[in-house]
């Protein structure tokens, strides 16, 4: 069977999902790509097509990984979750309870729901940082206890780019014991079955995908902003290069926020805990009081660094009419990841609805590919 072809398994009901993905293979909008669809604990959807490789000699094949980006912060996050339903810690605590150095400089204040909804004031480092700092983990992170933050922390949202997993697997490692990295192996990929990771084993390089790095932002983009302003500071501390993930420092590291390697089906078995209730075959990782929490709203309004209408819950994204109008309202929540990668979770569909792809789109909220994916499987749903 020719790579171009969509391979594994797809309910009738959602054929034009898989035309869709098919078409986008045939025309080069997509270079590899997977998606998963879950209803009520089974897999309605689970496809895959393209190639892991820009020779196009490596076909993307059932268990082909790929950085997923920030769609890793719904991991990372629900990992946190889990450390909050097993009474480690609460939302409304202070960090600095199992953190002390990290009240430091006017972030005496800071509660655990500010790291998980982006409104600490902490967004990304002070300068000079370099990404191979943000790969050695302690340093970073104890860079970032020092600092001051960049807003008055609870009172506005700012996109916690690359350093959200810094700050959650801080408080991960400070009540468990455990690195992000291991909490994430020894309590969610592993009892799932998920072929989910934080960083990448050097013996799974062979079948991770290369990326494609998105269209160039113009450079008045930059010009345009105040170089003190949050989203300047956020995305120049330190800048960012897609081709940077391929390289062996950001797959050994543990960037809880941005270097998750998996597919849509590894990220559709962990994330369906969310919408399925808490629990997958057996498996219960949240209660229904912990998933609530994430439906509490903790900010409404204009990003600070991504400067788009954005709405937050705990943890996760939440329908905004604005920005989202394709995601429908009501108890869904979800993230993207750079480039387009997506993971949604509609509890009232008991549905979960993820994708991941390596030629990367402009943007950091969903691509034309992903809302025509996602709208496709409304569609389906509506049936």
């Amino acid at each position: 069977m020719a790579s171009n072809e969509v391979q594994g398994q797809c309910d009738p009901k959602f054929a034009k999902l898989k035309e869709l993905l098919a078409a986008n293979v045939a025309s080069d909008e997509e270079l590899g790509a997977s998606i998963c669809v879950n209803i009520k604990g089974k897999n309605v959807v689970d496809i895959w097509a393209g190639h892991i490789d820009e020779e196009r000699k490596q076909p993307w094949e059932k268990d082909s990984i790929v950085n997923v980006w920030s769609v890793t912060k719904t991991i990372t996050n629900l990992a946190a979750l889990i450390a909050v339903d097993r009474g480690l810690f609460k939302v409304d605590d202070k960090v600095s309870k199992y953190w002390p150095e990290f009240a430091q400089n006017g972030k005496e204040d800071v509660e655990v729901r500010h790291f998980l909804s982006h409104a600490s004031g902490v967004s990304a480092w002070d300068q000079p940082v370099t990404m191979e700092d943000v790969c050695d983990v302690e340093k970073s992170t104890a860079m970032l206890a020092k600092q001051a933050p960049w807003w008055a922390p609870g009172t506005a949202a700012g996109y916690h780019a690359i350093n959200q997993g810094h700050l959650v697997g801080e408080l991960i490692r400070r009540t468990t014991g455990k690195s992000l990295k291991q909490f994430v192996a020894d309590e969610l990929a592993g009892p799932l079955g998920a072929d989910f990771q934080i960083g990448a084993q050097e013996k799974d390089w062979s079948r991770t995908s290369t990326l494609i790095p998105p269209p160039a932002l113009p450079t008045e983009f930059f010009s345009a902003l105040d170089p003190n302003s949050p989203a300047i500071k956020t995305f120049t501390g330190p800048p960012l290069n897609a081709l940077f993930a391929l390289s062996p420092a950001w797959r050994k590291g543990e960037i809880g926020a941005a270097n998750g390697h998996g597919n849509a089906r590894s990220v559709n078995r962990i994330m369906s805990a969310v919408s399925l209730g808490g629990e997958v075959d057996g498996v219960r990782l949240l209660s229904p009081e912990t998933i609530n929490l994430i439906f509490q709203e903790q900010s409404n309004g204009i990003d600070l660094c991504i400067g788009q209408p954005i709405r937050y819950g705990i943890g996760y994204g939440l329908p905004n009419p604005v920005s989202s109008p394709w995601i429908p309202e009501g108890r869904r929540c979800f993230w993207f990841g750079w480039g387009g990668s997506m993971v949604l979770m509609d509890l009232e569909n008991k549905m979960t609805f993820s994708y991941s792809m390596n030629k990367m789109g402009a943007g950091t909220g969903g691509t034309p590919r992903t809302i025509s994916y996602a709208t496709a499987v409304y569609e389906a749903l509506k049936q």
